[in-house]
């Protein structure tokens, strides 16, 4: 984990505890008590307030319209907060207009497309996140010493087509899960891995495990290239897993690093596990039976919208919040070139 350790154990901290006295109103009396487990760290990483940081300087700067290719992070919220400031999400760099500013997500994107940006001539900013920018820069320096790259990597999900878009054709061969890795068949020659940077802690170290068992003289990051957000986060969760009725963990669907964390507290002991894309969106009747809830956030999801989760819950229930912290961040990026 990066940050400030705390100890071995996660450190609780009583948010707030009401109590029914005969002072309170009847109405809030007779309210159903719920306990809720609240993760941290949670929600926004240092890369994804960065790329936010990006769009929004570019508006300052440059006036609107900024356009943006693809969702500058995974979360609706975030993205429609940016539109109403003046940016503009298109799929491709063919949606922006000659003359135009974009600025490219923080998921990365492949090398073609800064190539087509300077061919257009278009003012462009890579918000791309510094730890996924690292991992481009290894797949290059494998290249340069003649390596075939096994990417660990979800297939469709931008950061990988970034990263697998660094290199030639061929010269990277996607590896999903501990099946494929049982039965990948690389090129003859040196190997070595790299892997998408929000992946399940576990599940990348069973893939990294068959990897090694079959190419022992693969070579890889002394470290996996998952981030420390992205560990710090799934860390927090197994913390509430196993005392949680249910764990609810904001972000959205093609979050893979929600996704994730949705996945890790079904395995660390959870009743259940959902994703939840927005509080509104809440179908209280998952809540039937549940005395203790928990709570997480994607590294996309604002803290806001954690806030008005617990606003919504607090209006059915008396609420005893709990927060069970793992770690203290204190990874700040500072904003790309020509932002800076």
């Amino acid at each position: 984990m990066k940050g400030r350790h705390l100890s071995d154990e996660p450190i609780t901290t009583i948010v707030g505890r009401p109590n029914v006295t005969d002072n309170m109103p009847k109405a809030f009396a007779d309210k159903p008590p719920l306990r809720i487990l609240l993760a941290a760290p949670r929600g926004f990483c240092a890369g994804v307030d960065r790329a936010i940081r990006v769009v929004e300087e570019a508006l300052r700067r440059y006036g609107a319209p900024v356009y943006v290719r693809h969702e500058i992070v995974h979360n609706r919220t975030v993205v429609e907060r940016l539109e109403a400031k003046g940016a503009v999400f298109v799929d491709e760099l063919g949606g922006v207009p000659d003359g135009g500013h974009v600025v490219f997500s923080a998921h990365g994107v492949p090398k073609s497309v800064p190539d087509e940006a300077r061919r257009r001539a278009l003012l462009y900013v890579d918000a791309t996140c510094p730890l996924v920018s690292k991992v481009h820069r290894e797949a290059e320096r494998h290249f340069s010493a003649a390596r075939h790259v096994l990417m660990i990597g979800h297939a469709g999900h931008p950061e990988v087509e970034g990263t697998m878009g660094q290199l030639p054709a061929g010269a990277m061969t996607l590896v999903q899960d501990a099946d494929e890795a049982r039965t990948v068949c690389p090129p003859p020659g040196n190997l070595a891995f790299i892997t998408q940077t929000t992946l399940s802690v576990d599940d990348t170290a069973e893939i990294v495990a068959v990897l090694r068992e079959r190419f022992p003289a693969i070579s890889g990051p002394k470290h996996e290239d998952i981030c420390y957000a992205t560990t710090n986060r799934q860390a927090a969760v197994k913390a509430i897993a196993s005392g949680s009725d249910l764990v609810l963990v904001i972000g959205s669907p093609n979050s893979s690093n929600s996704q994730r964390l949705r996945e890790v507290a079904e395995r660390s002991g959870a009743g259940r596990a959902l994703l939840l894309p927005r509080p509104e969106m809440l179908d209280w009747t998952v809540l039937d039976g549940v005395e203790v809830l928990g709570i997480s956030a994607g590294a996309s999801a604002p803290e806001e919208l954690v806030g008005a989760l617990l606003r919504l819950l607090g209006n059915r229930y008396a609420l005893a919040v709990e927060e069970r912290r793992v770690v203290d961040e204190d990874v700040v990026f500072r904003l790309p070139a020509p932002l800076a």
